[in-house]
């Protein structure tokens, strides 16, 4: 599930760039530059999703973390912005360690910072967001603050089928099943594919959001 953006008090610290230590990992490449862009709708209004992959990185538990800035319109105008922190170790596993996020009201003016937190912070705890080598059956904890994020997923099939925008991809799919504890009615799927990433999400129960992406570029 996406996570969108600001917290009152928290600033991005621009540090020089990852170790080399840390392996891309295919499904979800941290390159500085990548971009993907993401169409659909939600609850029935037509919304775009910019997801970019920043130059910037923020120390998080004492661990170098990539800036993610991810941006949703709706009806043509922006709705929510985040920043998300992540870092892949020597494996190429993907961490989550937390977001700060924004939603804006239709004037632009800022109406909440629900769903920000904070690896190490008030209880919160970095979770898994990619592994480095998926397997049908695992599941993760992608992310833990108390009452406010708690999302969860499954690896459900290494071999799916999609076509979105952008392409079509045969039974070469990572696809997953997403939940969290804090929605209990609501069920999420996600799929990717290496050398790019996430290609569609859509609730499949619970709500109406769907997405696809329409372009990528590579960092």
């Amino acid at each position: 599930m996406r996570v969108l953006a600001v917290a009152a008090g928290l600033a991005a610290v621009v540090v020089p760039a990852a170790p080399a230590a840390a392996r891309q990992n295919p499904y979800f490449p941290l390159i500085p530059g990548t971009q993907w862009v993401y169409d659909g709708h939600d609850e029935g209004v037509h919304a775009r999703d910019v997801v970019t992959v920043t130059r910037r990185t923020r120390r998080i538990t004492g661990i170098r973390t990539t800036v993610v800035n991810d941006r949703v319109y709706i009806g043509g105008r922006l709705r929510e912005h985040t920043s998300d922190y992540y870092a892949a170790n020597r494996r190429g596993t993907v961490r989550y360690y937390g977001e700060r996020t924004a939603t804006l009201k239709r004037d632009g003016t800022l109406e909440s910072r629900e769903g920000s937190w904070l690896a190490g912070t008030d209880g919160a705890r970095a979770g898994v967001f990619m592994p480095a080598h998926p397997r049908v059956g695992q599941a993760f904890r992608q992310e833990f603050l108390a009452g406010e994020a708690e999302d969860h997923f499954r690896v459900l099939s290494l071999h799916a089928s999609i076509t979105v925008p952008f392409g079509s991809f045969d039974g070469t799919v990572l696809k997953t099943k997403e939940w969290t504890p804090l929605e209990p009615r609501v069920r999420d799927r996600k799929y990717y594919v290496r050398g790019i990433g996430q290609v569609a999400e859509a609730t499949v129960r619970g709500g109406s959001e769907r997405y696809a992406l329409v372009a990528f570029h590579p960092g």
